[in-house]
C-alpha cells in the first residue's frame, strides 16, 4: 500500500510497503543483541535508565577473530573453503538423488506493494486485544504514571517540527519483525496513539523464536492505517521474523529523508548503541532510540494474556506498557500540542506530563484551575 501522495490531505496514511524489495546487510542473529549502557538523558534533562535496543541492520558489525584464525593457523584456513564447496556439493547431489525440492529458502522477499500473512509474518489480530488496550482506565493509567523504570524520550531542542505531507505533525516509528525490543515498544506505541486517533488493519506478529526474549508477541504495523485529526504516523519495518540464512528477509526500505533522519537522531546524544531499533521520533521534537522497558516482562504470554493485564496497576506488564505508554503521549503532546480524544486519556496525559519540564505551564494552569 503506497503512502498518500503530496497534498493528498488523507488522514489515514498506510504503511508504505516496501517499493525495493532488495536485501541489504545486517547483524546476524546471534549478534544482534547488545549490552544495555549506563544512562541517557530523558525530557526534563534528567539522567536516565538506558533504553534496550537492537542494532540496525546498516549498523556496523560487532569485530570477531577470524582475522586473527587466519593469520594463526594459514593452512586451515586455506582448507576450510575447499571443504565447504565439497560439502556443497554433497549436499546437492543427496537431494537430487532423493528427489526433494528443498531448494526453497526459509523465507522470500516480499514483492513490490503485496504481502501475505506468508511472507511477512504476520497473522490475524486477536479478538479482544485492541479494545484492551484502547480502554485502560484513568485510575489505572493515572497511578502508573511514569515509573522510574522506564526511560523517557530525549528532548532534541528543535524548533521546527516533522511535517507530513497532509501538514500534520508526524510520528515516525522504524523497528524489524524479528526484533524483542520493537515488539515491547509497539504496546506502549499502540496504546498512546489510541489516545489522539484510530489504528485500522493491525495485525499480530512475534519477534524471532531464536534471539533473545524470543517469540515476545506484539503487533504488526504492516499494512495497517492511522487517522487522527492532529497527527500522522508512519512505521518501517525493516525485516521480516523470518530467518533467511543468518538474517531475515527485507519487509520495508525506509526514504531519503527517513534515513536523513536516523542518520541525524539515532546516534549520541539520544542514544549510546548509535544504529539501533526501536526508533520512535515524535515530530523531530522528541527522540527515543530502544524499548522504555524490557522485553522480559512479556516472556511467555499471549497477546490476550498481556493485553488482559493492562487495567491491573498491580501487573508487571500494566506498568511496563501503560508507563511507556503515558511518556510517549505526553512528548507528543509536549512537541505538537495535540490534546487526547477521550477524557480517559485527557486525565491521563495531563497527569503524565507534569514530570516534563515542557509541560511545567500547562501543569500548573490545570492544578490552578
Amino acid at each position: 500500500m503506497a503512502k498518500a501522495p503530496s497534498g493528498s490531505g488523507r488522514s489515514a496514511r498506510p504503511v508504505r510497503p516496501n517499493s525495493a524489495g532488495t536485501s541489504a546487510s545486517r547483524v546476524p542473529k546471534n549478534q544482534s543483541t547488545q549490552s544495555e549502557p549506563s544512562t541517557q538523558s530523558g525530557q526534563s534533562g534528567q539522567a536516565g535508565p538506558s533504553r534496550p535496543a537492537v542494532a540496525r541492520r546498516n549498523a556496523p558489525p560487532p569485530a570477531s577473530g577470524i582475522a586473527l584464525f587466519r593469520r594463526r593457523h594459514p593452512m586451515m584456513s586455506a582448507l576450510v573453503p575447499v571443504a565447504l564447496v565439497v560439502l556443497a556439493v554433497v549436499a546437492l547431489v543427496v537431494v537430487k538423488a532423493t528427489g526433494g525440492a528443498g531448494g526453497t529458502p526459509a523465507a522470500s522477499k516480499v514483492a513490490a506493494g503485496s504481502s501475505t500473512a506468508a511472507t511477512a509474518g504476520t497473522s490475524a489480530l486477536p479478538s479482544g486485544v485492541l479494545a484492551n488496550v484502547t480502554s485502560v482506565s484513568p485510575t489505572t493509567l493515572s497511578a502508573i504514571g511514569q515509573p522510574s523504570a522506564t526511560a523517557a524520550p530525549t528532548s532534541t531542542g528543535a524548533k521546527t517540527g516533522l511535517t507530513a505531507s497532509n501538514g500534520k505533525a508526524e510520528i515516525l516509528f522504524i523497528g524489524a519483525e524479528y526484533c524483542p525490543y520493537c515488539a515491547a515498544e509497539r504496546w506502549s506505541v499502540v496504546e498512546a496513539l489510541s489516545r489522539f486517533g484510530t489504528f485500522s488493519g493491525l495485525s499480530a506478529t512475534h519477534s524471532s523464536t531464536s534471539d533473545v526474549y524470543p517469540d515476545t508477541q506484539t503487533f504488526s504495523f504492516y499494512g495497517a492505517t492511522y487517522a487522527s485529526t492532529s497527527l500522522d504516523f508512519t512505521s518501517v519495518e525493516l525485516e521480516t521474523n523470518q530467518a533467511s540464512g543468518d538474517s531475515y528477509t527485507t519487509l520495508q526500505t525506509p526514504t531519503s529523508a527517513e534515513d536523513g533522519i536516523l542518520a541525524k537522531y539515532d546516534k549520541a546524544p539520544y542514544t549510546t548503541q548509535p544504529g539501533s531499533i526501536p526508533f520512535l521520533d515524535i515530530d523531530n521534537k522528541y527522540i527515543s532510540v530502544g524499548a522504555g522497558y524490557s522485553p522480559q516482562v512479556l516472556q511467555g504470554l499471549s497477546m490476550q494474556q498481556i493485553a488482559a493485564q493492562l487495567n491491573d496497576k498491580s501487573s508487571a506488564v500494566a506498568v511496563a506498557i501503560d508507563g511507556e505508554a503515558n511518556r510517549i503521549a505526553a512528548a507528543i503532546t509536549a512537541a505538537t500540542g495535540a490534546q487526547p480524544l477521550s477524557a480517559t486519556a485527557a486525565a491521563t496525559s495531563t497527569a503524565a506530563a507534569t514530570s516534563t519540564a515542557t509541560t511545567t505551564s500547562t501543569a500548573t494552569t490545570t492544578a490552578g484551575s
